[in-house]
């Protein structure tokens, strides 16, 4: 009997879910941003929504950096 090595994602395949849940989030703050500008160009609202898209982008970016990280790590392994 041979015994084979099975790999497992080292925490991808959670925070490949959580980028794709930001990403949608993300599309839909555009969206609102988008439909605000066309209705309101001076509003406040519109501010407040790109606030929330930046932080929105960096969480992203830093699940993706994170995911980078795990990998160097198994890598150096």
């Amino acid at each position: 009997m041979s015994v084979q090595r099975v790999w497992k994602p080292v925490g991808s395949v959670n925070s490949n879910a959580e980028i794709e849940r930001l990403r949608l989030e993300l599309a839909s703050f555009n969206k609102q941003i988008e439909q605000l500008e066309k209705q309101h160009p001076d509003a406040q609202k519109i501010e407040v929504l790109r606030a929330s898209v930046l932080a929105l982008t960096r969480q992203i970016d830093e699940l993706r950096c994170s995911n980078a990280n795990d990998l160097t790590d198994l890598l150096a392994k």
